[in-house]
């Protein structure tokens, strides 16, 4: 998922989106532990989609905040 998709998503979306990428990446940890995995890459890009996803989530925050003020 790009910044641009991540862009489109709702505050909701994001907030589901962040979960399941944070059970993929569980389920990978687990998966190493206990077997072979066929492409170790995926740890990496599920750690940065979730860091895109968080930062999105963040960034909306900080512009809620400053139109309050």
């Amino acid at each position: 998922m790009d910044a641009q998709e991540v862009r489109k998503l709702t505050d909701e979306e994001i907030d589901v989106e962040i979960d399941r990428m944070q059970r993929k990446l569980f389920d990978l940890r687990s998966q190493a532990v206990t077997e072979k995995i066929e492409n170790p890459s995926l740890f990496k890009k599920t750690r940065r989609g979730v860091a895109r996803l968080k930062t999105e989530k963040h960034m909306r925050a900080l512009k809620k905040q400053g139109a309050a003020s």
